[in-house]
């Protein structure tokens, strides 16, 4: 038998009352996760669990000393719920704040548990959230979007000429 086959035989095959041994990223049901964990669990980079946390007021994972974050299960599957209303189900952030006000953070963690679906967003929340417009052809900006950098540009090419003219040397005053 390979040495590769006895030590799966080990970790499968627990004797003496022992508990077999996990896989290091293998964790408990019930265990915190730090933000890696929970990022690598959720698939999404560690910085968005950070800036949901600032969206959010109901994710609140336990800090310990130097500030690092370790979510409970109950966080996760809030997480997950409000990965799914974002990612998913297409709510804005304002429109996923919305449900977990009326429906609750029960309801939101059981979304992130696959046991409930938030019903879609409606047209007209979804109107009030994020203006819709046609996308110009070619470049994927709304019309709205394209008048705001065409203004941009403007100002911006009126601030370079400004700072030009004030580089130039001073005119002379006059020959006496």
């Amino acid at each position: 038998m390979s040495l590769a086959a006895r030590i799966d035989e080990v970790k499968s095959d627990p004797r003496d009352g022992e508990t077999p041994v996990r896989e290091a990223s293998e964790k408990s049901a019930g265990a915190f996760r730090t933000i890696k964990e929970a990022a690598d669990e959720l698939d999404v980079p560690q910085h968005v669990l950070r800036f949901w946390e600032t969206r959010f007021t109901q994710i609140r994972p336990v800090k310990r000393a130097g500030g690092r974050r370790y979510y409970r299960p109950d966080d996760v599957d809030l997480l997950r719920g409000i990965k799914r209303l974002l990612h998913g189900q297409g709510y804005t952030i304002k429109g996923a704040q919305r449900v977990l006000r009326e429906r609750g953070l029960r309801f939101v963690q059981s979304v992130g548990r696959g046991e409930a679906v938030a019903a879609a967003p409606s047209l007209q929340d979804a109107e009030h959230e994020a203006p819709s417009a046609d996308p110009a052809p070619g470049d994927g900006l709304t019309v709205e979007q394209r008048a705001v950098l065409a203004d941009a540009l403007a100002d911006l090419k009126a601030c370079r000429a400004a700072l030009a003219a004030l580089r130039l040397p001073p005119e002379p005053i006059g020959d006496a």
